[in-house]
């Protein structure tokens, strides 16, 4: 059996969204203070005109006034709501207006990515095929070897840029197709086992917290991705001999992976737009060497990928003693 697939919402389309909010928000409380200074004019000016004796008497001239001052105070004060409210409605379609340009940016941008992106892969796996060959061509003492190894590297790291930047333009533009359930606990473990080998080389500890069972409809390949882009991220600010934690928990709704470090906290940046595409944050530990998730797309494609499956990626702490990153997703129901 398959379930309904709701409609994708992007982060491109939810930034679009809060932006709307929050201009709307701005423009209706400031139109409010106007109306409510106007009315508050108004009453000040009413009771300094008549005693408070005189406030509730009689029309004096029913033929040339209609209204008395309790009527008049009552016609502004429902003049002023309704003034309110209609400063509520025209905010809203304002704001919405002024950020459809926004959104034709984001998905502008998105598409250039894109195809910049599929232009740069067949030249860059043709010069590691090129420098593979000649890898392969050079003698076992040559002292050239180390420098097309280094090349080779270097030519890896442009492929993983590249996947990187692919996946994160077109990664809001589908449908999930992928129904199964996944153990979130080994696709996790799968991604702690892969970057405690990087984190080795610098005595770092890589250590995992999880439950035995923890399902979720996400697709195990995407949530081993997402964790490795999180540790990774880690790895790059942990100082040597420090440990990173991996810890999985899990509530009645949601699972959730929580990444933490004992490096300097986030820096350079305000956290929540750390989750932002090629944002920078301060510089990485000394001796954390090159990491190709530094270009500010690895978190992106984590929240891309959080977002799409209904869920979120937020910055739980950030201090001098350390960051932490949850990822959390809807957790599947046993049938």
């Amino acid at each position: 059996m398959t379930r309904a697939h709701r409609p994708v919402v992007d982060s491109d389309t939810l930034a679009i969204r809060r932006a709307s909010r929050i201009i709307g928000t701005q423009i209706a409380i400031v139109c409010t203070a106007v109306v409510a200074i106007v009315i508050l004019a108004v009453f000040v000016y009413t009771l300094s005109e008549i005693s408070v004796a005189e406030l509730f008497e009689p029309v004096p001239d029913p033929d040339n006034l209609k209204v008395g001052a309790v009527g008049l105070l009552r016609a502004a004060t429902v003049l002023g709501v309704a003034l309110i409210v209609l400063a509520g409605v025209m905010s809203w379609l304002v704001a919405r207006r002024a950020v459809q340009p926004l959104g034709e940016a984001l998905r502008i941008q998105r598409a250039f990515i894109a195809d910049a992106s599929h232009e740069l892969r067949t030249p860059i796996a043709v010069l590691d095929a090129r420098l593979q060959i000649l890898q392969r061509a050079l003698p076992a003492h040559d002292p050239s070897s180390a420098v097309v190894a280094e090349l080779r590297k270097d030519a890896k790291s442009l492929t993983g840029i590249v996947n990187d930047l692919l996946e994160s333009a077109e990664i809001g533009g589908s449908a999930p197709t992928d129904d199964s359930v996944a153990d979130v606990t080994s696709a996790v473990r799968v991604a702690v086992e892969s970057l405690a080998l990087i984190g080795a080389e610098r005595q770092i500890t890589v250590e995992l917290d999880a439950p035995d069972a923890a399902t979720a409809r996400v697709p195990a390949s995407s949530i081993t991705r997402c964790v490795v882009a999180m540790l990774d991220n880690a790895l790059r600010f942990a100082p040597a001999g420090s440990v990173v934690s991996v810890t999985v928990a899990v509530t009645k709704k949601t699972v959730s992976v929580t990444v933490r470090d004992r490096g300097p906290g986030i820096q350079g940046i305000e956290p929540a737009h750390v989750f932002d595409r090629f944002a920078h944050s301060g510089s990485a530990a000394p001796d954390a060497g090159d990491t190709r998730t530094g270009f500010g797309i690895g978190l992106s494609l984590v929240r891309e990928i959080a977002v799409r499956h209904g869920g979120s990626v937020t910055v739980v702490d950030s201090s001098d003693e350390g960051a932490a990153i949850a990822f959390t997703v809807p957790r599947a129901k046993h049938p």
